[in-house]
């Protein structure tokens, strides 16, 4: 499994994504690797279709289901579910399972 976590340098929220995004592989005991993909130009968000910061995604799909079919991507700080600036743990659990 291939997780990506997008960011760009200064986001108060990627660390903390990052260590959240450890904690559960290690819970849940799911192999997987990680890749943190710095986002630093327009190029880049459009290529990478950059929600914001951070995205996570596993194999290559957004863990949010409802941001799948989105494309107003931006240098912007993220927003799941309207909520929060970090993915809940349940997100991202149910975007590990297989």
């Amino acid at each position: 499994m291939r997780i990506e976590i997008l960011y760009f340098e200064g986001c108060p929220n990627h660390t903390p994504t990052v260590d959240l995004v450890k904690r559960v592989i290690a819970d849940l005991g799911v192999p997987a690797t990680i890749e943190e993909v710095e986002v630093t130009s327009p190029d880049d968000v459009e290529r990478l279709h950059f929600l914001g910061s951070p995205t996570v995604l596993v194999n290559g799909v957004d863990i949010e289901p409802e941001a799948r079919n989105r494309t107003d991507y931006s240098y912007s700080c993220r927003m799941y579910s309207g909520l929060s600036g970090l993915p809940s743990e349940d997100m991202l659990m149910a975007a590990l399972q297989p």
